[in-house]
């Protein structure tokens, strides 16, 4: 499914399945101990919209897009990306953590209350300069 040598600095794989599959960006740094376990941002890839329950995708279309979306909290995330293939949700999703990584996502932009200490953090891992 994913070479953790192709994602992007820091990231790596926390679940992988034929269904869906959950990307961790350094889950050493958002453990719940400096900064919320719940702020660690994570990438989903999954077919149809990401359900909370597993049931909620099992009378999918054959036609249902895979859709990567980058979560920052359980409220926060930027808006989805379909693709019309498994395959190619999981490059698109390689490409993301590649963006993400090199600080080229506004994560800043998806929130409506800003956490600067969160963004500080993230702005000194993906190198970003404001």
């Amino acid at each position: 499914m994913f070479e953790e040598a192709a994602l992007g600095d820091g990231w790596q794989v926390w679940n992988a399945e034929d269904t869906r599959a959950i990307l961790a960006y350094r889950p050493d740094v958002f453990n719940g101990s400096e900064f919320p376990a719940a702020c660690l941002p994570t990438v989903y890839v999954t077919r149809g919209r990401r359900n909370r329950r597993p049931e909620g995708n099992r009378n999918l279309p054959p036609n249902a897009p895979w859709m990567v979306t980058l979560y920052l909290e359980p409220e926060v995330n930027r808006d989805p990306d379909a693709y019309d293939t498994r395959s190619a949700a999981l490059d698109g999703a390689v490409d993301l953590t590649h963006r993400f990584a090199d600080g080229d996502i506004d994560y800043r932009g998806l929130y409506q209350v800003p956490r600067e200490r969160y963004f500080e953090k993230l702005d000194e891992l993906t190198g970003r300069e404001l």
